[in-house]
Order: structure tokens, then C-alpha cells, then sequence
């Protein structure tokens, strides 16, 4: 099943939240973080005819010349779909059109699966964070996309 992708809103805070804890147990962002990031105008959701399946958020200011991957997460039921990979090109794409030159991402050395898909699209590790996911202690590596390299 293919899923659009489309600008998030805040009525699509109740079906993000659910992903969220489904699939951040222990470190899943409050509702006030998930609001405030959805009504940034940075956030993108996808959808199919199931609803709300998978969402993404990229903090790319104009002008900076490096953005960061802030959240992205899939429905346990809508995975190996493509739907990982077209939000993370949604991502890649608005911090292009930003002029950004880099993409920043950290993300869980226990989740190989989220790796993988990363370095596809051409991320590569440039560091470690040790005991940066909360209250796991679990280690962040860090990310970077080139995307004048990757272009």
C-alpha cells in the first residue's frame, strides 16, 4: 500500500501520538513537544487508506546551512513499505529547497534497521552520543547527510 505524504496539522496529533508510543516506549516525545513540532510548518505525515501511518519532522531554517532529522516513525503495521523512505526524502528534499548544505540525524545504535535505511540515502556516521536515549541509556550515533554530495 503506497501512503501519501502531505504537511502535518494538529489534527493529526492523536494518530501521531499513538505511533509515537507504539514505537517510543520509553522515550516517546510528550504531547506538547509532538504540537508544537506539527504546528511548525517542519512536520509531514504519511497516509494511506488506513489513516495516519507514519510521520516525520526537520528542523531546516532557512539561511543556516545545516538542518536536523527531528523525529520520524512508521506504523508497526505500514513497515517495509517504502513509507520509512519517502519521509526521509520528504526531509531530504525541504532541507534542500532550505539551502541547507548538511542533515544532521541521531539515531539508536540498538535499531540497525533505522541505520541501514539511513545510509541508503547516503548518511554516514560522524560520531557517537554515549547514553543519549533516556531512561535506556542506550547510545545515539550521529549522521550526517552531504547534500551537495548527494544531490
Amino acid at each position: 500500500m503506497s501512503a501519501a505524504i502531505r504537511a502535518a496539522t494538529e489534527a493529526d496529533l492523536p494518530a501521531v501520538m499513538a505511533i509515537e508510543r507504539a514505537s517510543f516506549p520509553t522515550d516517546a516525545w510528550s504531547e506538547a513537544m509532538m504540537r508544537e513540532a506539527l504546528a511548525s510548518g517542519h512536520a509531514s505525515v504519511a497516509e494511506d487508506a488506513r489513516g495516519v501511518v507514519g510521520y516525520c519532522a526537520v528542523l531546516a531554517p532557512a539561511g543556516s546551512g545545516d538542518a536536523d532529522v527531528l523525529t520520524i516513525a512508521v506504523a508497526e503495521g505500514a513497515r517495509r513499505e517504502g513509507t520509512g523512505a519517502a519521509l526521509l526524502e520528504r526531509m531530504i528534499t525541504t532541507a534542500r529547497e532550505r539551502r541547507a548544505r548538511r542533515l544532521f540525524l541521531e539515531v539508536r545504535a540498538d535499531n540497525p534497521v533505522a541505520q541501514r535505511l539511513y545510509e541508503s540515502r547516503g548518511f554516514r556516521a560522524v560520531g557517537r552520543r554515549p547514553r543519549y536515549y533516556q531512561p535506556d541509556g542506550v547510545d545515539a550515533i550521529v549522521m550526517r547527510l552531504d547534500l551537495a554530495a548527494a544531490a
